[in-house]
């Protein structure tokens, strides 16, 4: 199923969603293409959309549902890949 959070993330002068599957990505990538979602809007494990596009996807068949669940429902498919962690290093005296 393609799930879409709220528009409720800042960046770049907009509010974005987050657009997932809790199947596939392969589900998720089929739903962008046919939504004319750029490949560059994707993620790790979401495409990032602007709030312009929020209703399309909604029309197109997308499930909203809250940023948390998105979250667990993402994770629960084993889909959730998180940033990679960076670790500080200190320069060697």
């Amino acid at each position: 199923m393609i799930l879409i959070d709220p528009p409720v993330w800042p960046g770049h002068g907009r509010l974005w969603s987050h657009l997932v599957s809790d199947e596939s990505y392969q589900e998720l990538h089929a739903f962008a293409e046919r939504l004319g979602v750029p490949p560059r809007g994707f993620e790790r494990d979401h495409y990032d959309l602007p709030e312009s596009r929020y209703r399309d996807a909604l029309a197109a068949g997308a499930v909203p549902v809250g940023s948390k669940e998105l979250v667990a429902r993402l994770t629960a498919a084993g889909l959730r890949r998180r940033k990679a962690r960076t670790v500080a290093t200190t320069p060697a005296s």
